[in-house]
């Protein structure tokens, strides 16, 4: 959130728009849509050459995985079944077995949900490295614009007070009850959403890419430790896995948020830069 103290006149009991969002968040914020997109299908694509996910250096099919997606025999019957450590659930249809062209076909993730929808995991990951690597840029490009212009310490940084339990619980329940602020209390992030960007900034995404990194042969031999950071290749993918899961499960809460909260002002915000606030008392603000 961009210098919202915006607009110059005064008013009182009406809506105004203030400015929210400056220009480099909006570009950086849709060019993560741009990316995130295509990286979680063109994911889904690579990771459904081999369905499983494995712990330590090794991974191959006679190996023991902690999470895997396959087509099981059953009888006369094909099933899809999907195992999370010693649990195993009936998911065909849609993981482990989908209908491919009117016949059931061996596949982690159904057709319609990778990049390309046929199995091909050059062209998966020739998109995936290509926007992993505009994402790596834009991030960059946003940390330093949030360090130089303090967008991070003036916009995301908790006071003390907000990070009492009271006002944690009292935000909580709000959110669990569709309240959103209104007013002048409209103007910031509240609490859990700076906690949640902050998380998701700085632990989240570094991680993601991080393991996405130590996946390459190629920028191993540039930095070796990071096989060790993480306990060996296949637990890097492992952890990409977990923390893109991660990312997804974030995205729908946000854009659930988005939806729920007022699409138009929040999409006007996002676009624009200019987002509606009520003010019930006269209130001076600047353009």
């Amino acid at each position: 959130m961009e210098n919202i103290d915006a607009l110059t006149h005064r008013i009182g009991g009406r809506r105004v728009l203030i400015r929210r969002h400056s220009l480099t968040v909006r570009l950086s914020h849709w060019l993560n849509v741009l990316c995130m997109t295509v990286l979680l299908f063109s994911g889904l694509q690579i990771f459904n050459a081999h369905p499983a996910l494995y712990w330590g250096q090794y991974g191959a099919d006679n190996d023991p995985s902690v999470l895997s997606m396959e087509a099981v025999e059953e009888g006369d019957a094909i099933k899809g079944k999907t195992r999370i450590g010693g649990l195993s659930f009936d998911t065909t249809g849609v993981l482990g077995i989908s209908n491919v062209d009117g016949e059931a076909t061996a596949r982690g993730f159904p057709a319609w949900i990778t990049l390309p929808s046929h199995q091909d995991l050059a062209t998966g990951r020739r998109w995936h490295f290509f926007f992993a690597w505009l994402f790596v840029i834009n991030g960059l490009i946003y940390m330093a614009y949030g360090v130089i212009a303090r967008h991070f310490l003036r916009d995301l940084l908790p006071a003390q007070a907000e990070l009492t339990p009271g006002n944690l619980r009292h935000e909580i329940v709000d959110h669990a009850r569709l309240r959103f602020p209104k007013g002048e209390k409209a103007r910031h992030y509240n609490a859990l959403q700076k906690l949640t960007y902050l998380f998701v900034i700085f632990l989240l995404l570094p991680v993601m890419i991080a393991t996405g990194l130590t996946m390459s042969p190629g920028f191993d031999a540039f930095a070796p430790w990071l096989i060790d950071l993480f306990g060996g290749r296949q637990s890097a993918r492992t952890l990409h896995f977990i923390t893109a899961s991660a990312l997804v499960a974030f995205v729908v809460v946000h854009v659930a948020m988005v939806l729920v909260s007022g699409l138009f002002n929040n999409m006007r915000s996002l676009i624009t830069g200019r987002y509606a606030i009520d003010i019930d008392d006269l209130t001076e603000v600047k353009p």
